[in-house]
């Protein structure tokens, strides 16, 4: 990350365990880490803060699939969207690009690769994961 450290992330998983070890982490890069447990709290908190960055867990709203994200992007298009999972099927991964991710990180790599991906969609690339769990520029 670069040494400026950008002013809000909104962070939503239900998993609390993981999302307070992500959140320290991402305090490292950001002044404010906002978390939330559901999508209503990330809808409402990404109107609300207007952050750069939001980090949502794939499967955040399980009867609505994807469409947590296809309301998040529909009503905040310029937030940046990094979508975590526990999935690497590359049927997942395209459905959560297409649903309006700029980016796909696996869980089993958060702590190698969310920093650099976040760095990647603020320069406007898309990125998803490698075989290795390394984020791998895709085209946006």
């Amino acid at each position: 990350m670069s040494e400026k450290r950008l002013s809000c992330v909104l962070l939503a998983d239900r998993h609390h365990g993981l999302t307070e070890g992500i959140r320290g982490m991402l305090e490292t890069a950001f002044e404010t880490v906002v978390m939330v447990a559901d999508e209503a709290s990330l809808l409402r908190g990404a109107e609300r803060l207007q952050p750069e960055v939001a980090v949502a867990d794939l499967s955040l709203a399980h009867e609505r699939g994807l469409g947590w994200l296809r309301t998040l992007r529909a009503h905040c298009p310029e937030l940046k969207v990094i979508v975590i999972s526990v999935h690497d099927e590359q049927t997942v991964i395209e459905a959560a690009m297409e649903a309006g991710a700029n980016a796909v990180v696996l869980k089993r790599a958060i702590a190698t690769d969310l920093l650099p991906a976040i760095e990647r969609v603020r320069g406007g690339e898309a990125s998803g994961p490698s075989d290795h769990g390394r984020g791998v520029v895709k085209k946006p």
